[in-house]
């Protein structure tokens, strides 16, 4: 056996694990998006995975309701299938299983229990006296789960096809423009969401280089005693401060504000922003300082023109971490801004209703929230694994 086979060999099982996390991770993340793109009619009758696969109804129509309503379902004047306007009533699967509760002229009941069709079936059933009729098919993909979250629509059909019937609900004017900035919507989040994360994962930045610098190559008393103590701040839990600076906010006027949010984010975020920041500029070469500083370089000169165009592995690195920690995060955003300024995983979180509603567009939801995550992380991952071992190795 060639030593080149013996390493293919070697290395398979690692390979093989590596694959099978990877499906792992793809496979309810593919389901998620194809779900997302789904009817809502679709999508709670059926698995996502039937999206691709050509739709089937006739055998679960002859064995259910041929019999009563002939092959072609006009064999009952009173529930003609070939009746546009009477398939018309019948929006959804779970409207056609009402009708097996009725009771017939001879005091039967329409389809006794253990007689009725699954979910599944029913959904087929409902495709094959659709087509009876002539009704149009509904689309196997639509946007219609994108547009009602972004607007906040919470019907039973879709924003498009209330507005198309002119029965929308009182919070929206079907002028989608103007829906978006309704208060229940993911784009009125979304904005808010943006107005938190950026100013949040700015102000950490420029104060944790500059502390890092101040700890790298400025010398005062009490410096290494003071960067332990920023350390050890890391171990705090934010849940154990919720409540004292909640009262805080309170009576300073910054409760349900942006401004303490981006305080309270940033006072967090400092500790190991701090310590990440410090190894980093204070594993940069000290020839290079110290030659600058004698050409006469103030620290101010040497940290704008040295130390920051230096540290963009080890910033890039921290504002992918403070992104996404900040943009993700629902406890603090529940506690200082509640409802009044939504952001999306407060909106996201009160999307499925209790009965497990609406559930359709939770999937369209997660993915916008995950839109400018990946794009923010693909743009600056080349400075991640950097940044990861900022200052870990010497030399």
């Amino acid at each position: 056996m060639s030593e080149r086979m013996k390493r293919f060999l070697s290395s398979l099982p690692l390979h093989v694990i590596v694959i099978g996390m990877v499906v792992l991770w793809l496979l309810p993340t593919l389901g998620l998006l194809v779900t997302s793109f789904r009817p809502v009619q679709d999508a709670n009758t059926s698995g996502w995975w039937t999206a691709f696969s050509a739709p089937k109804a006739g055998a679960e129509y002859t064995e259910f309701c041929a019999g009563c309503h002939g092959p072609e379902g006009d064999a009952v004047p009173s529930a003609d299938f070939s009746n546009p306007e009477y398939v018309a009533l019948f929006r959804r699967s779970v409207q056609l299983a009402g009708t097996f509760n009725n009771t017939l002229p001879d005091g039967s009941v329409h389809v006794p229990e253990d007689q009725r069709p699954n979910a599944q079936q029913l959904a087929d059933i409902l495709t094959q006296i659709r087509g009876f009729a002539g009704v149009e098919e509904r689309p196997r993909f639509t946007l219609s789960n994108y547009v009602d979250a972004l607007v906040g629509y919470r019907g039973r059909t879709s924003y498009a096809e209330d507005c198309a019937a002119g029965t929308q609900s009182t919070d929206l004017t079907c002028d989608f423009a103007t829906d978006l900035g309704n208060s229940r919507g993911m784009a009125r989040a979304f904005v808010n969401t943006l107005i938190v994360t950026i100013p949040a994962t700015i102000l950490p930045l420029i104060f944790a280089a500059l502390a890092a610098y101040a700890f790298s190559w400025l010398h005062f008393p009490g410096r290494m005693w003071l960067f332990a103590l920023l350390v050890g701040l890391q171990i705090v839990p934010l849940q154990m401060t919720l409540v004292p600076i909640s009262k805080l906010y309170q009576q300073l006027g910054l409760s349900s504000t942006f401004l303490g949010v981006w305080l309270f984010h940033t006072g967090f975020g400092l500790p190991y922003a701090i310590f990440l920041m410090r190894n980093f500029i204070g594993s940069l070469p000290r020839d290079l300082f110290e030659s600058a500083y004698l050409d006469g370089a103030s620290h101010w000169t040497a940290f704008t023109r040295l130390a920051l165009p230096l540290s963009l592995p080890a910033l890039a690195s921290l504002a992918i971490f403070q992104f996404l920690w900040v943009w993700n995060d629902l406890l603090v955003a529940l506690v200082f801004l509640s409802g009044r300024q939504p952001v999306l995983t407060y909106q996201i979180n009160g999307l499925v209703q209790s009965l497990g509603g609406g559930w359709h567009l939770l999937t369209a939801s997660a993915f916008l929230s995950m839109l400018l995550p990946m794009i923010v992380f693909f743009g600056f991952q080349r400075f991640f694994v950097r940044g990861l071992l900022a200052g870990a190795v010497k030399g």
